[in-house]
C-alpha cells in the first residue's frame, strides 16, 4: 500500500488507479474547480471517495458556548450576534457537487454526533487551528483566546463540545477517460 501526501491539486496521477482518494475535514480546501473530477482520475472503477467533515453543532456545554460568544465579538466586530450552532439534524447533507460531476453513484453519508472534554490548554491549543482563529490580527487572536481563557477559569473548569462528523461516501462509475482530461492536465 502506498500513501501519498501533498497539494492534490498538482499531485501527478498514479498510473495504476487507486480503490480509495480519503480526505478528513479537508476536501472544502481542494480547489473546487477540479476536486471531484481529480479525485475521479485518481480511482479505480467502483473506487470510493471518502469524505469527512466535522461540524460544530449545538450541545456539550451549551451555556459556555453562548458566554464565549461575547469574546469573539468583543475581539472582532465583525463576528455576527445572535445563535451560533445549529443542533446536527439542521445541517444539510450536501451532494450537489458530486451529483453534477456524473461521475459518481449515489453518496451515502454516515453521521456521528460526539461530545469530546477539553481542558482548558487543549481547547485553546485546538482553537489556534481554526482558520477563523489563524487569520485574526495577532492583538486580536491573543485578546480572544485570554478572554476565553479567564472565562474558562471563572465559571467553566469543564465542558464538552459537540461535533457533528459525517463521513460521504461516493463510489466511481466507470466514464471514458477522455472525459477526464481536463482534470489531470
Amino acid at each position: 500500500m502506498a500513501i501519498h501526501v501533498g497539494p492534490f491539486e498538482s499531485w501527478q496521477l498514479a498510473a495504476e488507479p487507486f480503490d480509495a482518494v480519503v480526505a478528513f475535514t479537508a476536501f472544502h480546501w481542494v480547489d473546487a474547480t477540479t476536486r471531484v473530477e481529480r479525485a475521479a482520475a485518481a480511482l479505480r472503477p467502483d473506487g470510493v471517495l471518502a469524505t469527512v467533515a466535522t461540524h460544530h453543532v449545538a450541545g456539550g456545554t451549551e451555556r459556555f458556548f453562548q458566554d464565549v460568544q461575547r469574546c469573539y465579538e468583543r475581539w472582532d466586530p465583525a463576528t455576527a450576534t445572535g445563535p451560533r450552532l445549529p443542533p446536527a439534524h439542521k445541517v444539510a447533507s450536501e451532494t450537489d457537487e458530486i451529483d453534477r460531476s456524473g461521475l459518481f453513484g449515489p453518496v451515502e453519508f454516515r453521521r456521528y454526533e460526539r461530545d469530546r472534554p477539553y481542558t482548558t490548554a487543549e481547547y485553546l491549543d485546538v482553537l489556534r487551528t481554526y482558520s477563523g482563529h489563524q487569520t485574526l490580527d495577532p492583538v486580536a487572536l491573543d485578546g480572544r483566546l485570554r478572554c476565553i481563557e479567564e472565562l474558562i477559569g471563572d465559571r467553566y473548569s469543564g465542558r464538552e463540545k459537540r461535533y457533528l462528523n459525517e463521513l460521504r461516501l461516493a463510489r466511481r462509475i466507470p466514464v471514458p477517460q477522455e472525459g477526464l482530461s481536463s482534470a489531470i492536465g
